[in-house]
């Protein structure tokens, strides 16, 4: 058995527990930081949650009732600890709409249908798929409905009555304008400055008035301003609990009511996943790195969130989504469990029951301004950037027009059917253009190689005269079948008439030779990857007659086939490899080694440095031993090879990066969890001591377990594979060089753990070199691949 291959044995100790820490007793406990963060959560969800139930024109106690609930049972149940749920700007149209065409109470019933709906969603673990929708998308949407909000609460601002669509509210602008009320344009401009200059107050003072949140001082002084100096503008109202309308059977027509809830079951599900998202990476973003507080489950969010629209719906609530003010108001308060999401839902309750003589003093044109900044703050100018550096503003675009005139479910269709266009156009586009050059003609193909180009391509490809000496570069990242297939054919026709062909790729790097094998040519292993490929083609030690065992096999001079390989693999390299390589290495030869980074990784066979990171000669300074183990520095069973290696790449060669590479099935990690106390001291087992501080981490309960690419390891084995990775870069940390150069900001360290049965690396995420990480292992995808998954 090689060191690094796992070791198949059945006594493997089983090392679990739970990716938190334990809760303890079942008693119930509230951390200092839960309660001030809930009370700074609450001071920001009243004055919102009453203005977002004004604008839809629901009851004013609907608000109340979402934000309750949404604090209570989403905060309880969902799978984001800290994201805070309640009554959400973004579903303000179209609980607006509903309650306009079907009434109030089919509304609440619609709420209840949309919650059941996402419960079921959660049960089939779809959670994922929800984020596959274009970012460019879900800001249009978002902005769309910003708009739409900003219109509609414009004429309350304005002391008039909203119409019923985005178009109208514009055409009857004017007219409002022309009659608009001093008393309530005075109460909503004074609210816009609160909300606009409070957090930008200067100086200590400033620093200490900004806890308050603006929302809440900006209401609370038009609230003051309007009791005091006895102004004649509408005010809340909310009746008694015992009158509130409770939900009753859905009354309209199925259709329309099925198209209600499927559209807030889509905004509300997309809305609070991507929120949740937000809110990890804020999480993790905090100084003391997110530690014992659990990633999202977002099948399990799903599922609080409609639990949350059920109750919601059932007790005469708006619908409910994950917010992300409020959300981040939590994690900014240094909230560090689900408790401060709860008790901020038992604070609404509170005021619900308590200050209603209170919230019975607040203007509608606060809470119509406060609504309306919400939907004009909607319209990001980050989110647009983001989409122009993506080019997506089209999608961006269609998407918000459309929200805006027909409709929220028609404008998400609209900007799905443009992505779709888009993301056609992308892979149809490329560019095919042919120069000649010192007798050689050269063909340079710009793009994604697919069906759609194939005749493009083969026009350009028997636009070539024949028996010429060519070129053809290769600039993109997939090439389909039916395009290998049209290059390949013309490539064995080109070389039948004496012509030569050299594909390479975007750096002028010759890459395979796509045509094919033949019958008659050599064996159907061989492939241009084969020379690092275990085999022998032709070469394989040939059973003995009669026996069916293998003898070893020997040239005719006695060597060992092992030994013929060798040889004849650098005779390959002398014949094939030499002459493209040869310039290189003579510049690297006179001008010295100038590696960009030092590689630490396993001495396992398997692992192929260069393959895996697409280097070349120069570009690593690459260190190897059992286990990718770096030892602390000034142990007595210190190795000072790792250490001369270290010292030799930051202080010489000055490489700015360090990478610690782990793999699967690692033998190291494995005899590390089979190993005793009582083992014997071999080389290895003294060795192996060096790792020792990853068990320890993975048995502790300080640390959270490794995850790898949103979900837990498979095995013991896997898990210690990644966790060692984490502690040998903070074994590094402890080299005086690399703490030097670390705090100079001229070396950065990366983890990375390479999957050999899938071919997958994995890239350590959550680099900070104060902080360290966040113990999580992200998927390293292709170019294409990844700006596709970063727009989804």
């Amino acid at each position: 058995m090689t060191l690094c291959t796992p070791d198949r044995t059945t006594n493997r100790p089983r090392i679990q527990r739970p990716h938190s820490p334990p809760e303890g007793p079942r008693r119930f406990r509230v951390a200092g930081a839960d309660l001030s963060a809930s009370v700074a959560v609450f001071l920001i969800a009243l004055p919102l949650s009453l203005g977002i139930a004004l604008a839809t024109g629901a009851p004013l106690q609907a608000g109340l009732v979402a934000a309750a609930v949404g604090g209570i049972v989403a905060g309880r149940f969902g799978g984001s600890p800290l994201q805070v749920s309640g009554p959400a700007a973004g579903l303000t149209v179209v609980t607006a709409e509903l309650i306009q065409r079907y009434g109030w109470r089919t509304t609440c019933a619609i709420t209840v249908l949309a919650g059941l709906t996402q419960i079921a969603l959660s049960a089939l673990r779809v959670a994922r798929s929800a984020l596959a929708v274009s970012p460019a998308i879900v800001h249009g949407m978002l902005a769309g409905i910003g708009v739409t909000i900003a219109l509609a609460q414009l004429h309350i601002v304005l002391g008039g009555t909203p119409q019923s669509s985005a178009v109208d509210n514009v055409l009857g602008l004017p007219a409002e304008l022309a009659s608009a009320q001093p008393a309530a344009l005075a109460i909503s401009a004074l609210t816009v400055a609160a909300l606009l200059c409070w957090p930008r107050l200067p100086g200590r003072a400033g620093r200490i008035a900004r806890k308050l949140p603006a929302a809440l001082v900006a209401v609370a002084g038009a609230t003051a301003v309007a009791t005091v100096a006895g102004l004649a503008v509408p005010r809340v109202h909310l009746p008694s609990w015992s009158s509130h309308a409770l939900p009753g059977l859905p009354e309209g027509p199925v259709l329309g009511i099925a198209a209600g809830v499927l559209t807030i079951t889509l905004v509300t599900s997309v809305q609070s996943l991507l929120s949740a998202v937000a809110v990890d990476k804020l999480v993790a973003a905090r100084a003391d790195r997110g530690r014992g507080i659990p990633r999202s489950d977002l099948d399990r969010e799903l599922a609080g969130q409609g639990a949350a629209n059920v109750l919601s719906g059932a007790l005469g609530g708006l619908p409910v989504a994950g917010v992300a003010v409020r959300s981040v108001a939590n994690v900014s308060a240094g909230a560090v469990s689900r408790t401060s999401t709860m008790l901020h839902g038992l604070w609404v309750v509170l005021a619900a029951l308590l200050l209603v003589p209170v919230l019975d003093l607040i203007p509608l044109p606060a809470l119509a301004a406060l609504v309306m900044v919400v939907g004009i703050q909607m319209v990001s100018i980050t989110h647009i950037r983001t989409v122009t550096r993506h080019r997506e503003v089209v999608v961006y675009a269609v998407t918000l027009t459309g929200v805006v005139l027909i409709g929220i479910l028609e404008g998400v269709a609209l900007g799905i059917a443009v992505a779709i266009a888009v993301a056609l156009n992308r892979l149809t586009r490329t560019r095919i253009t042919r120069e000649e050059r010192d007798g050689r003609h050269h063909l340079h193909v710009r793009g994604q190689l697919t069906f759609l180009a194939v005749p493009r391509l083969s026009r350009a490809l028997h636009q070539l005269p024949h028996g010429s000496d060519v070129v053809v570069e290769l600039d993109g990242s997939f090439m389909d079948h039916a395009a290998y297939e049209s290059l390949s054919d013309w490539t064995t026709g080109h070389l039948a008439h004496g012509g030569t062909v050299e594909t390479t790729g975007p750096s002028g790097a010759r890459i395979a030779d796509p045509t094919p094998v033949t019958a008659s040519a050599a064996h159907p292993c061989c492939r241009p990857w084969t020379p690092w490929h275990n085999h022998q083609c032709g070469e394989r030690p040939a059973p003995a007659t009669g026996t069916g065992e293998a003898d070893e096999t020997t040239d005719t001079a006695g060597t060992p086939s092992a030994g013929l390989h060798l040889a004849s693999g650098i005779g390959k390299f002398q014949r094939n490899t030499a002459p493209l390589v040869r310039d290189e290495l003579a510049r690297l030869a006179r001008e010295g080694q100038r590696p960009s980074q030092l590689f630490l990784t396993c001495a396992d066979s398997r692992l192929v440095t260069s393959m895996i990171t697409s280097s070349g000669p120069g570009d690593l300074f690459t260190v190897r031993n059992v286990g990718n183990l770096v030892p602390l520095p000034g142990e007595e069973s210190g190795d000072d090879s790792v250490a001369a290696a270290i010292e030799y790449a930051v202080d010489v060669l000055r490489v700015s990066s360090i990478t610690v590479c782990g793999h699967s099935g690692c033998g190291a990690m494995q005899a590390l969890l089979n190993g005793g106390p009582d083992d014997p001291p071999t080389p290895l087992r003294r060795w192996l001591r060096h790792g020792l501080p990853s068990l320890e981490r993975m048995a502790s309960r300080r640390h959270a377990w490794a995850r790898i690419s949103g979900r837990l390891p498979a095995d013991a084995v896997e898990q210690l594979c990644l966790t060692n990775v984490v502690q040998q870069l903070e074994h590094l940390r402890a080299y005086e060089p690399v703490a030097r150069r670390l705090a100079e900001g001229t070396l950065t360290l990366h983890g990375v753990y390479f999957h050999v049965g899938e071919a997958q690396a994995y890239l350590l995420s959550g680099t900070d070199e104060v902080h360290g990480y966040d113990d999580v292992f992200t998927q390293v995808m292709p170019t294409g691949q990844r700006e596709a998954a970063r727009a989804s």
